[in-house]
């Protein structure tokens, strides 16, 4: 029963730390005005952090909640894929997960739901934010601007054809009708109707399926339409979706600007591209590895072998749980701060020994909270390579002693090899290999 209150505990402590870690994701980069000042502006838009576990949302706007239906606590600490539903496609999905991976921006029309299940076509511009100093992404802008328009060409003979959700034909997720397609008669779009091919290839098979029911009676022209008229309207659709793509891109430049101004007031300045000047070892933690790293719950960091003093450049949540300290802390530091007055220096210099090798090894080093009290670490070391099989990394995977027995009876080593294959499998895939050492 104790265990089990114990284990509790912990889990509320870690429930908690997360909470903090959120907070702490805008408060620790701006200035303490900034939730004000987001707050304040018009726009519909989250800010998501990649660095944390699950790649959470950790700010919402007004506008945003009020055309989502959500909450600011039902939203905050959750993936942006809980706005999705059965018919947003898939497709558009895997484009932003790429561009979140590229680290690069993205401009797309998606269909997402609000809280009441009613769908809504929006206009989802992604941004990165990167960190001046070492060319990190630190967080991510994403812009919705709804489609609220509905497109009808009256003088053609296609009549309430709704809503379409943006007229860009090259779009790829844009979806084609095809010559005598089943759906649509023996009605030939493309050879007919050019243009109209355009203001098709634009809606999604999501949106028209209860309209394309009707269409050999409501579709087929009465009679032969003006080209000129045609053409016009087919015009004035693109210019309404042109207008909301320009409201997604002018809203992303000024969200940037006003997180810029307020990460200078902080001495840490970020920028909507990252700096041509910064070196390419620091960047070597991508988006897309720091979301599959944040999966692992066990306590682990990076360290990189090849930088100054060998950095960690990755803490785990776990890590930060046990120890104390957050990820600011951290990064960029030498584990050596973990040591106190009775670390036993022979076998800090057994550590440093076979990092020298390129080993892999398991020591039981005493090691310090930042709150000051110790705890005996049973530390599990190991290079994490790449595709090509090169070291990457170390992998350094720690284990308070005191809490061997609080899951499953699994033993220390199970653990910990667990995590560390988990990491290695990570670095492997969606590592972007530069120059390393081979063993």
């Amino acid at each position: 029963m104790e265990l089990r209150i114990l284990i509790r505990k912990r889990k509320m402590a870690a429930q908690l730390s997360n909470n903090q870690q959120i907070d702490q994701s805008l408060g620790s980069r701006y200035s303490t005005w900034i939730t004000e000042v987001l707050d304040e502006m018009p726009e519909n838009f989250l800010i998501t952090d990649p660095c944390l576990s699950g790649h959470p949302i950790i700010f919402a706007s007004r506008g945003f909640l009020k055309m989502s239906g959500y909450s600011r606590e039902e939203v905050i600490g959750k993936n942006g894929r809980i706005f999705q539903g059965p018919d947003t496609d898939r497709r558009s999905v895997l484009e932003i997960r790429e561009a979140i991976r590229e680290e690069r921006g993205i401009q797309i029309k998606l269909l997402n739901y609000r809280k009441d299940g009613t769908p809504i076509w929006i206009v989802f511009h992604l941004s990165p934010v990167f960190s001046e100093d070492d060319g990190r992404v630190i967080h991510f802008v994403a812009v919705q601007v709804p489609i609220s328009r509905k497109a009808s060409i009256s003088q053609s003979g296609f009549r309430n054809l709704e809503p379409v959700s943006g007229l860009d034909s090259t779009a790829p997720n844009s979806c084609t009708w095809s010559r005598h397609s089943p759906d649509v008669g023996n009605l030939d779009v493309k050879a007919d109707c050019p243009k109209l091919e355009i203001c098709f290839g634009s809606c999604r098979r999501e949106i028209l399926k209860d309209s394309v029911r009707g269409l050999n009676k409501s579709l087929l022209p009465d009679a032969s339409p003006e080209p000129d008229s045609r053409e016009l309207q087919c015009e004035d659709a693109c210019e309404d979706i042109n207008l909301e793509k320009k409201k997604a891109t002018a809203a992303i430049d000024s969200i940037l600007s006003t997180l810029a101004h307020y990460s200078k007031l902080m001495g840490k300045s970020v920028c909507g591209r990252r700096c041509s000047s910064v070196h390419p070892r620091l960047t070597r933690i991508t988006s897309s590895l720091n979301i599959s790293l944040g999966r692992i719950k066990q306590s682990f960091v990076l360290t990189d072998p090849y930088l100054p003093d060998m950095p960690i450049v990755y803490a785990s949540d776990g890590f930060l749980n046990l120890t104390g300290y957050s990820r600011h802390d951290v990064l960029g530091r030498n584990c050596r701060f973990l040591h106190g007055p009775d670390t036993d220096p022979d076998t800090v210099a057994q550590i440093q020994e076979n990092m020298q090798s390129w080993k892999t090894f398991h020591v039981r080093i005493l090691n310090y909270r930042k709150d000051g009290s110790s705890f005996w670490n049973c530390l599990h070391v190991s290079p994490a390579r790449n595709a090509s099989g090169k070291i990457a990394f170390y992998v350094e995977a720690q284990l308070d002693e005191s809490s061997l027995n609080e899951d499953d009876g699994l033993t220390p080593e199970m653990r910990q090899l667990g995590a560390i294959g988990a990491v290695k499998v990570a670095v492997r895939t969606l590592f972007d290999a530069g120059p390393s050492k081979s063993s």
